[in-house]
């Protein structure tokens, strides 16, 4: 066994926030059995355009069905409450918190990347819907990041551990991060990471490239396929099982 999971995804993609829950909730198990995740934010809009793809809402039977199919997917992770930008159009111009992300990964701990990524998921996607098209919206998003993150899997919010108010960033280490967002050099990172996913074979997000333990690697797409990855990495996991009238007290 053992392997790594790569995970591109946007922050405007309902589906990667949810990819992203279901991770980071079996992140100790996945190390356990020697498997790495690491998480790689990209633009999904150049993603579309790169393969040709076409937004799900671009499609007036997909989008109707799409409605179904979200609330299917936010319900799995009851009684987490998400909703839809009113503008997803609009508020889905992620490209500041992107490389302000790019930035966080290269020049802090894994942890604090992952922490920030969560906090702007969730202000994304958790009613009234942040928007974070803008440095000052970005900025002001960074600097109430949490130090210390406990995160209830079951609600729709991070909270700081109970007795510490203190900030992820200092306003200084924000100043810094949305001024690097702005140099050529987080421009090239995001782009190139995007163009890695394009090679990969993306055509949405998330996309998830693994690697097994010999090396091999696969594509899968969507936020409903780990059965498909675990099989595929070789660990042990329970698949949707029919249980008889009774549930599991109906068995003999």
């Amino acid at each position: 066994m053992g392997g790594k999971i790569d995970c591109y995804l946007d922050l405007a993609s309902l589906y990667s926030y949810l990819t992203f829950l279901e991770l980071q909730k079996n992140r100790d198990l996945l190390a356990s059995h020697n498997v790495e995740v690491e998480f790689h934010p990209v633009l999904l809009g150049a993603i579309n355009a790169g393969s040709g793809n076409r937004p799900p809402w671009t499609l007036p039977a997909k989008a109707s069905y799409g409605l179904f199919d979200a609330r299917r997917a936010i319900a799995r992770h009851h009684p987490l409450s998400l909703a839809f930008p009113k503008n997803l159009m609009k508020s889905g111009m992620t490209v500041v918190p992107l490389r302000c992300l790019h930035y966080i990964k290269q020049h802090h701990p894994a942890t604090t990347f992952e922490a920030a990524l969560h906090h702007l998921f969730h202000l994304f996607w958790a009613p009234p819907n942040r928007d974070l098209t803008t440095v000052e919206s970005v900025a002001e998003a960074l600097g109430e990041v949490p130090a210390v993150g406990v995160f209830d899997y079951g609600s729709s919010r991070s909270q700081a551990a109970p007795g510490d108010g203190k900030l992820l960033f200092t306003e200084g280490e924000v100043q810094g991060i949305i001024a690097a967002a702005g140099g050529e050099e987080m421009k090239t990172v995001l782009k190139r990471t995007t163009q890695e996913a394009l090679d990969k074979g993306a055509f949405g997000a998330p996309w998830l490239w693994v690697t097994d333990g010999q090396g091999k690697a696969e594509p899968f797409f969507g936020s409903d396929r780990f059965h498909f990855v675990y099989g595929f990495l070789g660990l042990p996991y329970r698949g949707v099982t029919l249980l008889p009238v009774g549930g599991e007290k109906g068995k003999l």
